[in-house]
């Protein structure tokens, strides 16, 4: 943590430093610039746009501050899990993947600006402390980013300074040892409220329901901003994060047996071993300065520069046959050493603003955008105890001995660069009818391998250039029901290998969604209805392992046409002053070339629920309880499991007006299931329990 200490500091005193410079210079200048982007931060959504989730003709989703307070989501990849048409695979304790519509999400925002995952695959979790709210656009993302799916867009909206000075802090303490605590403070740096700062701070340390698994998590965040002169508006910020991961499980349980039947263990059984160790860092920072041209015109240049450290030893459980034995015997050893590393940079260039034509006023964004992604991962490797037989499953944590290792060398090295640009408009074509029309020309070069692939044998790659464009129409049928239609081309490279080790041809496809938005009860609460419709071309698809040469054991991928359509339902917002409700539900049909069923591991009815009042009696007893239900699930080869719903409860008490205290239960009903079949399967949480002292000054 002395690392992370020092960086937020240097970061902090430098902005302090600009700070006390610009008030120099104008210490009589009236700051109302940037005091009013504090108080009026507006979502660009799907769009890039400055436009209500309403007007936005896509599905939006957003879990905001209160609602991961309230119900224990401290980590990201639980909130994501509350979300509506959102599917969290964690088919390990380290990594997840998320899908939605049939699709993984492969692109992830903070503050609108997208980094892509590997392979859709996400590392550690985020801590939802750091943040205003978590936003899920569902449905084709190209506009966002230039490359993407059909699936969707999540986007992390991090806490920026406010107008006012204040202090939080909170205390948790819980089952498997839980401890945790958070700090979140905000200050006016000047006398005028023209700089501001805030620093947030989480330390989070817990062991598991899991043999051997322990978490340690610290996470420091620092921002400030400040107005530059009387029309520009400066922001720099800084977060690290270091988690370990003592005891991981690296794989997932093999539940299938040679006869046939699916063992059913324990939900505390672990594959992992004492002296395996998953250890991360990753150090962000950004700036952002926008500068007002006119009173609607707005130019923004936003720098962000990510980088990722990787530290593991690991074990590998698993079947040579793919299956166990009656007797749960079968499983071999694969040891596992590396050093990894990457870095991301972002620079975007961006004008918008608005303009009047034909007796109306539109809306326009034009933007430049250039990002790049350097990846390194070394190996040491296992000198002895390679594919020694494992006992009877479940073991205990001390019956594979760790290898002797050897020297560190070089395993994988990759590099992408995504050069885009990229324009929006939103054209008021009657009072009632507007028009949302985007194009993105994306430039995509890319050599060496990902950082999950293979030693794949083309490790250069002719640049990919392509233009996709976004059209979307919205119609005010009354003031508060709004109808939609959107269209979008839909591009994404892939890092998964064929057969002979070389990467799959991009996917390629198109998007479509239909739907309408009502607002309720003094807009207080929206309801949307969405029809969707995607075709992916080339999708890559796993196809099996490689048997026998230089690739002998790997896994291959086949590209494959898939299609997927549905429908959502949510509602979401307040039915009273104090009662609010977040209610969801997806159906989904997901169909390969020949209209047979395909991706059986992903769910097709899901539905999620979120409720939270005060009670008219007792006003300072607050209670909620939230839910996720999802339908039967299996893979081929694999697990299956039957449809189940996990229930969560809370109950906060304000003791005075500055503190409150707050009892968390998650899976109320003690809910046995597993989860991860896209890659695996690893047993989800039981009941667990955790109370937490909330103050605030």
């Amino acid at each position: 943590m002395k690392q992370i200490l020092v960086m937020t500091v240097c970061a902090l005193a430098a902005s302090l430093a600009i700070a006390d410079m610009a008030h120099a210079q104008d210490a009589t200048l009236e700051k109302v610039v940037v005091s009013g982007k504090r108080a009026n931060r507006v979502s660009k959504g799907a769009t890039g746009l400055p436009m209500d989730v309403k007007d936005t003709p896509q599905t939006i989703s957003s879990i905001d501050q209160d609602d991961m307070t309230n119900f224990g989501l401290t980590g990201s990849n639980e909130a994501l899990g509350v979300a509506t048409g959102i599917n969290v695979e964690q088919y390990e304790t380290n990594r997840a993947t998320f899908n939605a519509r049939g699709f993984e999400i492969q692109l992830t925002q903070v503050d609108g600006l997208g980094m892509s995952n590997s392979w859709g695959t996400v590392v550690g979790r985020e801590d939802t402390f750091l943040f205003e709210r978590i936003e899920l656009i569902r449905g084709a993302n190209g506009l966002l980013t230039g490359v993407g799916n059909a699936s969707g867009t999540i986007n992390y909206i991090r806490k920026r300074p406010k107008n006012e000075d204040s202090i939080e802090f909170n205390l948790t303490g819980g089952s498997y040892g839980l401890k945790r605590a958070a700090l979140d403070v905000n200050k006016l740096l000047t006398s005028d409220g023209a700089w501001a700062g805030r620093l947030v701070v989480a330390h989070e340390d817990k062991g598991s329901y899991l043999r051997d698994l322990h978490d340690k998590r610290g996470t420091i965040y620092g921002v400030v901003d400040g107005q530059i002169g009387d029309k520009g508006v400066l922001t720099v910020g800084v977060t690290a994060v270091d988690a370990k991961q003592d005891s991981p499980m690296w794989g997932s349980l093999t539940l299938l047996r040679s006869d046939g039947s699916q063992a059913d263990f324990d939900v505390s059984s672990s594959t992992s071993q004492k002296w395996t160790y998953w250890d991360t860092k990753s150090y962000n920072a950004f700036a952002e300065y926008a500068h007002q041209l006119a009173p609607d015109w707005e130019a923004k240049l936003t720098y962000n520069y990510r980088h990722g450290n990787e530290g593991t030893r690991l074990l590998y459980a698993y079947s040579l046959t793919g299956v166990l034995n009656e007797d749960n015997t079968g499983l071999v050893g694969w040891p596992y050493r590396s050093q990894g590393n990457s870095d991301n940079h972002v620079l975007d260039a961006n004008l918008s603003g608005q303009f009047s034509a034909f007796g109306r006023k539109h809306s326009l964004l034009l933007g430049l955008s250039r990002s790049k992604q350097k990846t390194a991962v070394d190996t040491y490797a296992a000198l002895s105890h390679m594919l020694e037989a494992l006992p009877a499953f479940p073991y205990g944590g001390d019956v594979y001995a760790e290898p002797e290792w050897g020297t560190r060398q070089p395993s994988t090295r990759g590099e992408q660069t995504l050069t885009r640009l990229y324009a929006a408009s939103r054209l008021a074509l009657t009072d009632s009818l507007k028009g949302i029309v985007g194009v993105n020309a994306v430039r995509l070069e890319r050599s060496g391998a990902s950082i999950y692939g293979t030693a794949a044998t083309n490790t250069f790659y002719p640049d990919t250039k392509k233009v996709s464009p976004y059209l979307g129409l919205t119609y005010d049928i009354t003031p508060d029901v709004l109808g939609y239609v959107s269209y979008s081309d839909i591009f994404q490279n892939q890092d998964q290998t064929d057969y002979e080790g070389k990467y799959l041809a991009p996917m390629k496809g198109v998007n479509a969604e239909l739907g309408v938005k009502a607002e309720w009860l003094s807009k207080s609460l929206l309801t949307t209805m969405a029809l969707f419709q995607a075709k992916q071309q080339n999708l890559a698809t796993l196809a099996g392992r490689i048997s026998g040469g230089s690739l002998d054991g790997q896994e291959w991928y086949e590209g494959k046409d898939v299609k997927s359509k549905g429908l959502e339902f949510e509602v979401s917002g307040r039915i009273s002053k104090e009662t609010k409700l977040s209610l969801g539900y997806t159906h989904l049909v997901l169909t390969g070339a020949d209209g047979s069923d395909t991706s059986e591991w992903v769910p097709r009815n899901t539905a999620s629920l979120r409720v939270d009042s005060r009670l008219a009696a007792l006003p300072a007893l607050r209670l909620g309880v939230g839910g996720r239900w999802q339908s039967e699930v299996s893979k081929i080869g694999s697990a299956k499991q039957g449809a189940y719903l996990v229930a969560n409860a809370f109950a906060s008490y304000e003791l005075n007006k500055d503190a409150t205290l707050r009892l968390n239960v998650n899976n109320l009903f003690d809910k046995k299931y597993i989860t991860g079949l896209a890659y695996g399967a690893i047993h989800g949480a039981p009941r667990n329990v955790a109370l937490t002292l909330d103050y605030k000054l």
